[in-house]
């Protein structure tokens, strides 16, 4: 079992993935030899423009896109050899407002706490729910919800197996500046409480104000990897 003091959470080592070409089409490079090391309990931000391999990074590592070669660890759990456990080790917050329109909050919460085996007696509904400032909404049907209730719903929802690393894949994307500021003063508060947050984003400006290190993605190739506040520097410098 690996040990809870692993210096990374995330480890990745020649992580390639190749689509297979459709109707005559070459096949399609989406990650190309990435190297990158994650620091547990840090504020991490992963950048580039559409298209550049960020969310195939991002599922990857979260089991629902099969890496062509290479590995990857979460916690320390390989996220082929020991599936099981890797997946618990994440929530991934995904760019969609995919909620299901037939469960309250309560329930929909109740329900993927169950999907990922966690008892009844150890389930965390409520405290969730109040983390998230949806207390008061447990038992509305997500219709009711404002698209920024809808995405704070969906980071209950990647929480309930308590995951020691929590993916926002996009998430600011279509939410307002209100909105968006009540979802970051949560997100920090899951961070100082110990969870390692792995950010995409291709706004800069959204990483430098919240992100500890930066790494850049373009074509599926890493091209930088630094202190947050060391590349930024560079960026001025050039």
């Amino acid at each position: 079992m690996p040990d809870a003091s692993i210096p990374n959470a995330v480890e990745i080592r020649g992580l390639s993935k190749t689509y297979a070409g459709v109707a005559g089409q070459p096949p399609k490079v989406a990650l190309k030899d990435v190297n990158l090391d994650i620091p547990a309990g840090s504020f991490f931000g992963l950048l580039g423009p559409n298209g550049a391999g960020k969310s195939t990074l991002i599922n990857t590592l979260a089991g629902l896109v099969i890496k062509t070669s290479g590995s990857a660890k979460i916690c320390g759990y390989d996220i082929e050899k020991e599936m099981r456990q890797a997946r618990t080790s994440i929530g991934v917050v995904p760019q969609e407002l995919s909620i299901d329109p037939f469960f309250t909050p309560r329930e929909l919460l109740d329900l993927q706490a169950g999907l990922y085996g966690v008892p009844k007696k150890d389930r965390q509904t409520d405290d969730i729910l109040r983390a998230v400032g949806l207390e008061d909404k447990g038992d509305a049907y997500p219709r009711t919800l404002s698209g920024g209730m809808r995405r704070r719903l969906l980071v209950a929802k990647a929480m309930v197996h308590r995951p020691r690393v929590l993916v926002l894949d996009e998430p600011s994307a279509g939410v307002d500046i209100d909105l968006r500021r009540q979802l970051w003063t949560h997100v920090k508060e899951l961070n100082a409480q110990g969870t390692t947050v792995l950010l995409t984003t291709h706004y800069l400006e959204e990483a430098e104000a919240l992100c500890d290190e930066i790494a850049i993605i373009n074509n599926g190739e890493l091209i930088a990897c630094e202190a947050t506040d060391k590349l930024l520097q560079r960026l001025d410098a050039k």
